[in-house]
């Protein structure tokens, strides 16, 4: 018996009976090209469930979400200041005191620059870029095509104002107020939690940095590292090349001779802020005023000093403040805007761009200083 269990063919059969057992396990299904994909599916369904379950908590915990973001993002920006005077010996305790005293300063002097540029000229602004779009509309219906769509139009000013003249729109005072109470207690809770991330910073990230040993906690190091220089750059970055801009075309703007350049150019600095939708905002309004102040020659002149200004700051300015750590494609740009925008107003998208430029910024250090993950890395052509 024993010379038949080593032969050959005898060995087979056995096998053959053994695979086609293992074919008949309930876990086999997954084991073919189709059970894979079911697997991958499943994955992603779980995955897609996750990423929902927090974006829906976020949207929930604004007051919470927003303020941390962005005093994390200061905290970045600060972060060289920081660093500088724990240097020069200064304590801990009275360097952040000094620190957060200068953002709140600064912070409350461009919020007082802006309510006073457009406190007493919003009303003409608000007329000028009214009777510029009405102009705009009225040469528009000289086209051919306006007919087709000339009782969409009617629809679409009786619904806005029916809505202006409804009780919905009264009740916008109502929540006017919740918003403003709203502002302030997110902004409180930025300056205090802005307070910690200056003075305890390191600290609370090798907190967080316990559970990470070997490589992962180096990695985890280079990450934060990453982050910090990434979101700084954006801030200060942005920060020199809206006023840059502000101050550019303001300059053409007084020039041209144009009305209420100084509240143009304020909201110039503010939309700077988003990246290439709010030059073009801007643009488009100082170009408004111009149009029915001045004419068509200085509407035609004031699209030109922005595009200028705007071709300087990209092509110049901004390469040399922000460097390539944050040279994202327009069309990630625009994707990261969408998505900002459609889930967190206009909050959202002025905190998109540097949380995707952050998390490219630690992909791109994900194995190593300057070494991206390995399926970010780009492919070496095959030689031929």
């Amino acid at each position: 018996m024993g010379l038949f269990r080593n032969d050959p063919q005898t060995v087979r059969l056995e096998s053959q009976d053994v695979e086609l057992k293992a074919s008949k396990a309930p876990w086999s299904l997954w084991a073919d090209g189709f059970g894979k994909l079911g697997i991958r599916a499943i994955q992603i369904i779980v995955v897609v469930i996750v990423a929902a379950g927090v974006i829906i908590a976020n949207q929930q915990l604004t007051v919470v979400t927003i303020p941390l973001v962005i005093a994390l993002i200061l905290a970045c920006a600060f972060a060289p200041v920081m660093g500088w005077m724990r240097g020069r010996g200064i304590p801990s305790l009275l360097a952040t005191i000094l620190t957060l005293l200068a953002i709140v300063l600064i912070l409350g002097g461009i919020g007082w620059l802006i309510v006073w540029a457009v406190r007493n000229q919003w009303d003409d602004l608000y007329a000028q870029a009214q009777d510029g779009f009405s102009d705009l509309v009225a040469w528009v219906q000289t086209l051919p095509f306006f007919d087709a769509v000339a009782d969409q139009l009617d629809e679409f000013g009786s619904t806005v104002t029916d809505f202006l003249t409804s009780s919905q729109f009264g009740s916008g005072a109502l929540a006017g107020v919740g918003a403003l109470a709203n502002f302030v207690t997110g902004f409180v809770l930025m300056v205090v939690v802005l307070f910690f991330f200056l003075k305890d910073g390191p600290q609370l990230w090798e907190f967080l940095l316990r559970p990470f040993r070997g490589e992962n906690y180096r990695r985890a190091q280079r990450i934060g590292a990453k982050t910090v220089t990434v979101l700084g750059s954006y801030v200060r970055g942005t920060a020199t090349v809206a006023a840059v801009d502000a101050i550019g075309i303001l300059i053409g703007l007084l020039i041209l001779q144009v009305p209420l350049a100084v509240p143009l150019a304020v909201l110039v600095f503010l939309l700077a802020f988003i990246p290439i939708v709010g030059a073009t905002l801007a643009g488009t309004l100082a170009a408004l005023v111009a149009l029915v102040a001045n004419g068509p020659l200085s509407a035609l002149l004031v699209v030109g000093v922005v595009v200028l200004v705007n071709q300087l700051e990209g092509n110049f300015l901004q390469p040399v403040l922000m460097g390539r750590s944050m040279k994202l494609h327009a069309f990630v740009i625009l994707i990261a805007l969408t998505v900002g925008t459609v889930l967190g107003g206009i909050v959202g998208a002025v905190l998109a761009v540097p949380i995707t430029a952050a998390v490219w910024g630690a992909i791109s250090v994900w194995d190593g200083d300057g070494v991206p993950a390995r399926w970010a890395r780009p492919k070496k052509p095959v030689a031929s």
